[in-house]
């Protein structure tokens, strides 16, 4: 790939020293001349690798209008896992040359401040997690906004991107990609080998919100990621028999009073960290209803979890959320730790011939 020269940002770095890995699927090019436009003015500041799952044709188009761009490949046939962001994700990682990496879904914006801040962090941490806000703002990008904001008032939220060292990376062998929830997997993973993870609460990364046809479509499935965080998804099927014994036994002040503590729980996130340049007031009003649809969605998924066998995913069906850090922590103890090699000749990812689809060993390479 012909990378444009580096071009010293304002804080006196050359981000053209971090690698922007962004795996993709596409089923139409809806937004193709937006993001084109995104990675041109982004190569100026990142080597990008995009690994492209999109059918021929549309492979064909990207390949033509991101020459000069990007390195653009296709997903390594050898990965033979079920989640197809995680084969994107390996198979990118594996191209990779610089240290320090951006992982980025592809709908996820970086602006030169903070793909530089990330590039900086990096310098004393294995994983870099950032705080992504929806813009433009929608309806229902307010309404998933409510979650980022609880999630703030409680800790962290889960962003579409985050920034990892590479030699953290293949220490750990990537991570598993039989799973639904692979950015929990991938955090915990990097605790489970040692890794620091730092959570910059006003690291701010711009996310386009989904159509609404997408947005209904992930209730159950994100729903189904708590299943990996047994005390959250507890209290998220305690909700609704709690509403149905409150409206049995005529206290609605009990309804009207937990919905006033979401708002406020919300209304405690969006203040943290300068959030309200960024979220508006009105998503906190939101937070009640994404509760109850949470809570919905959570008996739905477990459900799914026990009658069907998992969760359905691109033809597949999932079991496992996320797996346990004690048990990722197990598995890296018991690995080998093999040395000397080079993640850009990777073989195959293999798997245990249980149903988990764990990593044999700690590092998807040979010597």
């Amino acid at each position: 790939m012909t990378t444009r020269g580096r071009r010293p940002h304002r804080s006196g770095r050359a981000t053209a020293e971090i690698d922007y890995v962004l795996p993709l699927r596409w089923q139409d090019d809806a937004g193709l001349t937006e993001l084109t436009g995104y990675l041109r003015d982004l190569s100026r500041h990142a080597r990008i690798v995009v690994v492209d799952g999109s059918p021929s044709p549309l492979f064909e188009r990207h390949a033509r209008l991101w020459r000069g761009i990007a390195v653009h490949v296709r997903p390594d046939e050898d990965l033979t896992i079920a989640n197809g962001k995680v084969v994107g994700v390996l198979t990118g990682m594996r191209r990779a040359r610089a240290e320090h990496v951006v992982i980025a879904d592809d709908d996820v914006r970086y602006d030169p401040d903070a793909l530089a801040r990330v590039h900086a962090l990096l310098d004393h941490a294995d994983l870099v997690r950032p705080q992504n806000h929806f813009h433009p703002l929608p309806w229902h990008a307010r309404w998933d906004t409510a979650r980022t904001l609880l999630n703030r008032g409680l800790g962290a939220d889960y962003p579409g991107t985050f920034g990892i060292r590479r030699s953290t990376f293949e220490k750990m062998g990537g991570y598993d990609g039989d799973v639904l929830f692979e950015n929990l997997e991938l955090i915990r993973t990097v605790r489970a080998h040692g890794g620091r993870e730092v959570r910059p609460l006003d690291l701010y990364v711009r996310r386009l919100p989904p159509d609404t046809r997408r947005f209904w479509s992930q209730r159950i499935r994100q729903a189904y990621d708590d299943l990996a965080q047994p005390a959250r998804m507890a209290v998220f099927l305690a909700v609704l028999p709690c509403v149905g014994a409150a409206l049995w036994r005529r206290r609605p002040a009990s309804i009207v009073a937990g919905a006033v503590a979401a708002v406020g729980l919300a209304e405690i996130g969006r203040r943290r960290a300068g959030g309200r340049r960024v979220f508006p007031a009105t998503a906190d009003l939101f937070a009640p209803v994404w509760v109850l649809e949470r809570a919905t969605c959570s008996w739905a998924a477990l459900a799914a979890r026990f009658v069907l066998g998992g969760v359905p995913y691109a033809g597949r069906r999932l079991r496992v959320a996320a797996h346990s850090t004690r048990r990722l922590r197990r598995r890296a103890l018991q690995a080998p730790v093999p040395s000397g090699w080079d993640l850009g000749d990777v073989p195959p990812v293999r798997c245990q011939p249980s149903g988990s689809g764990s990593l044999v060993a700690r590092k998807p390479a040979a010597l």
